[in-house]
This record gives C-alpha cells, structure tokens and sequence, in this order.
C-alpha cells in the first residue's frame, strides 16, 4: 500500500537556505503547519547529524496550529567548489486518539502511516558589496577606538636618564667621597699634632694671645667638617637635580 501524502505544510517546502560566512553558526528556520483536524507528530531528521542542531527535532503538533523548527549548522571551512550534499526529511504521522508515549507510537506505526518530505541543504555567500560594507564598518570601528584611545604616558624623569650620565653622577659622587674622607683625615691629624705639642709645652698661664690661638686651632676642626657636609650636601643636590630634569 502506498504511503499517505504529506499532511503538513512546510515553510520553505524544499530547500533550506543557510547564508554565511561560515566561521560562526548559521540558523535557518523551518516552519511546520498542521492544516487537518487532527494532531500530527513529527520527526525531523537529516544525513549530517554532527553537522546540525535541530531544536525541537520531534514533538506533536496541535489541530490547526504550527511549530518553528530551528535548524543551526555549525561553524565549518565552506569551499564554494563542493556542493552540498546535506538533507533533511520531516517525517510525520497522524497521533493516535490516546496517545502516552510517543517512542512506542512511532514504533509500532505500519510503513503505510508515515508521510514524509525532503528538503536539501543550500549554502550561500553574502554578496560582495555586503562584504565590502562589513569590512568598512569593521575598519571604522578600530579606527574610533584607536583615536579614542588615551596618548601614552610621557617617561618619567628618572627613566629619560640614559646609562652615561648615570655613570657620570656616581663616578663625581664617589670622587667627592673620597675628597671628604680625606680632609677628614687631615683634620683629625692636624688635632693630634696640636695636642701632642700643647702637652710637650704646657704654659702654666696661657697668655691672651695663646687663649685666641688655642681657639683657632679647635675651631679649624669643625671648620673642616662644615666644609665637608656642604660638599656632600652640594653633591646630593646635583644628583636630586639631574633625576627631576
């Protein structure tokens, strides 16, 4: 006995159109109408399984109403010299009046129950002018975000001080160390030399004079070391100078 025609009415009847590019999911939608009076179940089923996701891919469909059925084919390298082969059947069948499981209803329909219809897989390219004005717009887009975006921040002052003039300020600031070091020494030798004379020569009641001399030699110590800490003092100052330029 041949099979019964098909009772639903399918929107697009033979062919599903997915539009790419590819890189990304592409969806195209199958709209199923149920014209009878009766419920009608449905399958929809194709020959690239792992290429699509049917959402919902079976279910029962009311008297005189219809279903959208989601078809997404999933991201793939399109070679517009291969065609498709990809196809799809909506299978269907008129519910049974007390219908509980409708695995076993499918199960036990006879070959003479079953309607189906066949749709074919079309994979199509945006036109080249849609191409063009994407890659504009795209263009445009990074082209706002780059002026928008803030100018770079200005190097500080230390880092602009290049290795050289780094090795020219530690260099003057260890020349001057060892000056300082030395006029320290020199100091404390001089003290040494005026205390050993004064204990050779003790003077029983020091004269107005020798008063005033004794108090130039002593004051020549701290003399020296005021004349070391300005050094120093001068030398941090160039340094601290040179790193806020």
């Amino acid at each position: 006995m041949a099979r019964q025609d098909q009772v639903l009415v399918l929107e697009p009847p033979h062919e599903l159109k997915f539009r790419g590019p590819f890189t990304d999911v592409v969806t195209a939608s199958l709209k199923l109408n149920n014209p009878t009076a009766r419920n009608v179940c449905f399958k929809v089923k194709t020959t690239a399984p792992r290429r699509y996701c049917v959402r919902p891919n079976s279910g029962v469909i009311d008297s005189g109403t219809s279903i959208n059925v989601s078809v997404m084919l999933q991201p793939f390298d399109y070679d517009p010299n291969e065609k498709s082969k990809h196809k799809f059947m909506v299978q269907s069948m008129l519910a049974p009046p007390e219908m509980t499981d409708m695995e076993c209803v499918w199960k036990e329909a006879k070959p003479e129950e079953l309607m189906d219809s066949k749709l074919r897989c079309v994979f199509e390219l945006p036109p080249e002018s849609e191409k063009t004005h994407d890659t504009d717009t795209k263009l445009s887009a990074a082209s706002s975000t780059k002026a928008e975006s803030p100018p770079p921040l200005p190097k500080s002052g230390s880092a602009a001080l290049d290795d050289t003039e780094v090795r020219k300020i530690m260099e003057e600031s260890r020349r001057l160390q060892v000056e300082v070091q030395r006029l320290r020494q020199e100091n404390r030798q001089m003290q040494m030399r005026d205390d050993d004379g004064l204990r050779k020569n003790p003077a029983p009641m020091p004269s107005s004079s020798s008063s005033s001399s004794g108090v130039g030699l002593k004051e020549e110590g701290p003399s020296t070391r005021l004349l070391a800490l300005s050094v120093l003092f001068f030398v941090i100052g160039v340094i601290i100078g040179k790193l806020l330029l």
